[in-house]
């Protein structure tokens, strides 16, 4: 009741309101849930090692001084194909395109200790900024902490932006002098730089002169003849992102680890910057859009994913039996989780009753950090009939 009277609060109106709204897309197991959980301080949002643990469009909101960010937590793009191979809901093919038609600002999210997929863009990631080549994006490399050789990041950049961002060409040096029997990797293009130091403060742009062989030319000259300034982004066909790679129109790059919060909170300064004068949508005391129950839901899914193999996860339907406050404030919370089949259920309940309990206990735990009361979880397990 708390929680849809805050929905349905009026919010309040600073003397200049200013409000920005944030598409998070990225291929499935980027780490969007976990950045925009950083972003929020809170954790309102499932996260999970398995593919698809967001499984529909969610919404966070900061509010700082005159300015409210609204967050667009929103599944891993995928293709129908895999869709279909992971029994997934029509909303996980539609909700991402929704979360950008909406958006003031897209941040692209890339999971640089991904080496199969770190130097290049999803093709639907691709299809999403070509479809809205008007909004302005920003590349966030995730998981850099994971990364041993940082000088990697320059040339994942380099990839990923098509050696441009901000209109601007990048430019990329190299710090180990030309030798023949050094097998440090051939330096990138010298017409290509990274953005200006200054542009992205705390990244490793700008700090990697004389590591692992390679540097940045830390000279922004842009402009004038022979530096190949960017055109304007246009609308691309399917056939035209056929070789594509990279996105030539980001604005800003970011790097950070979300997971540890480094370099969150550049990233969120460099958002409330963005904001735009506009009136505020939700109340100052709402962190989210979804409800106790969607909450619920999300974090015991979530643990139900970490815990159970393959795609067995992916069959467990929940439904809510019991939800009650308690005298003193607690919530008592009984759930049913239903499977397909017998061995299913052995499988979650675990020799022991180990592995429910350790789901109760840990979802449990999270719904307390969520909800900031005692919580009291049963989980039942049956197969469905």
């Amino acid at each position: 009741e708390e929680q849809r009277r805050r929905l349905q609060n009026r919010p309040e109106q600073p003397r200049e309101p200013r409000v920005l709204r944030i598409a998070v897309i990225g291929a499935p197991n980027a780490g969007k849930s976990t950045l925009c959980n950083r972003l929020l301080g809170r954790k309102v949002f499932p996260v999970s090692r398995k593919v698809h643990t967001t499984r529909c469009q969610a919404r966070g909101v900061i509010t700082h001084q005159d300015t409210q960010l609204i967050i667009l937590d929103t599944p891993g793009l995928t293709s129908p194909l895999k869709a279909k191979r992971h029994n997934l809901e029509e909303a996980m093919l539609t909700d991402p395109w929704d979360s950008i038609k909406h958006a003031d600002l897209v941040l692209v999210l890339v999971d640089v200790s991904d080496h199969w997929t770190r130097n290049s863009l999803s093709k639907e990631v691709l299809k999403c900024l070509s479809q809205f080549p008007h909004i302005p994006s920003v590349l966030v490399l995730n998981k850099v902490d994971i990364l041993k050789k940082k000088f990697l990041l320059l040339e994942i950049a380099t990839d990923l932006t098509e050696g441009i961002v901000n209109g601007k060409k990048l430019e990329v040096k190299s710090a180990l002098k030309e030798d023949s029997s050094s097998s440090a990797k051939a330096p990138l293009h010298n017409t290509r730089a990274s953005p200006p130091a200054s542009k992205i403060p705390g990244s490793p742009f700008g700090q990697e002169k004389n590591q692992e062989g390679s540097g940045l030319d830390k000279s922004s000259g842009v402009g004038g003849a022979g530096t190949g300034e960017a055109q304007g982004p246009k609308h691309h066909g399917p056939e035209d992102l056929k070789d594509v790679k990279g996105w030539p129109h980001f604005q800003e790059i970011f790097m950070l680890a979300a997971l540890h919060g480094e370099e969150v909170d550049t990233l969120k300064r460099y958002l409330l910057m963005q904001a735009k004068p506009g009136p505020w949508e939700f109340h100052s005391d709402v962190l989210t859009s979804q409800s106790p129950q969607e909450i619920c839901d999300n974090i015991i899914r979530e643990k139900v994913l970490e815990y159970l193999p393959l795609e067995v996860p992916y069959g467990v339907t929940q439904v809510t039996e019991v939800w009650e406050e308690g005298e003193c404030g607690e919530l008592l919370i009984v759930q049913s989780l239903l499977v397909p089949r017998e061995s299913h259920k052995r499988m979650l309940i675990g020799r022991g009753g180990k592995v429910i309990s350790r789901i109760a206990r840990e979802a449990g735990q999270d719904l307390m950090n969520a909800f900031l009361c005692d919580v009291r979880l049963k989980l039942k397990v049956e197969v469905k009939g």
